[in-house]
């Protein structure tokens, strides 16, 4: 079973658009798009650069170093196969809860549109 970990206020992450949250001794990275609040780990998955110091850019969290873009729900790239680690996340009032349990793909999802 799951031990949900409360990161923060709804309103205080969806207004300063992405916070860094430390979990388990690990940096978490929380963005906002389009109304939802999504959880990538921070450091790359390639040259461990922080991507709270990226941007975010069309859904995608771009990463400062070599501007790998990663999606915000698989954590996969468009242009490598490379999956970031990725967190659920769930609201509950204005509280923001995270699974502390890194979640990495297998395989990258099919594309869509």
């Amino acid at each position: 079973m799951t031990d949900w970990v409360d990161v923060g206020s709804r309103t205080e992450i969806m207004r300063k658009r992405k916070m860094v949250v430390h979990v388990d001794e690990t940096d978490i990275v929380l963005f906002t798009h389009e109304d939802r609040i999504y959880a990538l780990a921070d450091l790359c998955v390639h040259k461990q650069k922080r991507l709270s110091r990226g941007l975010l850019f069309k859904g995608k969290a771009i990463c400062p170093g070599h501007q790998w873009a990663f999606d915000l729900e698989s954590g996969w790239t468009d242009e490598w196969s490379v999956c970031q680690p990725t967190y659920r996340v769930r609201c509950e009032e204005d509280r923001v809860l995270l699974d502390p349990e890194a979640r990495i793909l297998a395989e990258k999802p099919a594309a869509t549109g």
